[in-house]
């Protein structure tokens, strides 16, 4: 499959709740429609993970792909995100400043406790019909 050329990709745990509520506030403030999504679970999510020399099992992070440009991995990848959200939610770009370890020690206490705290899907989310061209699996 080739990537759409003008779109940002996000790779995000299928089955996470946290991470299915994450897409769909995603999906709701991206009114530039910026982004495309598909789960690390998926065949094109372990591909686009290999290729940036990450272990495609590797189920814990967001991963935002800048088709052509960079990829980015957990809080600066939700970092990235918001900076393309309507809402206000684009200040928390702001957050950059704070040092990426200590941003992303708190990012992977959350990404290991989320399961625990959100639960788990037995399957990967299924889009609705009008959702279904955002995502690429």
């Amino acid at each position: 499959m080739e990537l759409p050329k003008d779109k940002k990709i996000v790779l995000f745990d299928g089955v996470c709740n946290l991470c299915n509520g994450a897409v769909t506030f995603i999906i709701k403030h991206d009114k530039k429609d910026i982004f495309r999504f598909a789960s690390l679970q998926s065949e094109l999510g372990k591909k686009l993970v290999a290729e940036r020399g990450m272990d495609p099992e590797e189920l814990d992070s967001i991963i935002l792909i800048d088709p052509g440009v960079a990829y980015y991995r957990k809080s600066t990848a939700a970092l990235e995100i918001s900076r393309e959200l309507s809402g206000g939610y684009s200040f928390l770009k702001n957050l950059l400043f704070i040092p990426e370890g200590l941003r992303d020690s708190i990012y992977n206490f959350i990404a290991n406790n989320r399961y625990k705290w959100y639960g788990k899907k037995e399957s990967c989310m299924i889009p609705t019909p009008e959702l279904k061209a955002k995502f690429l699996d």
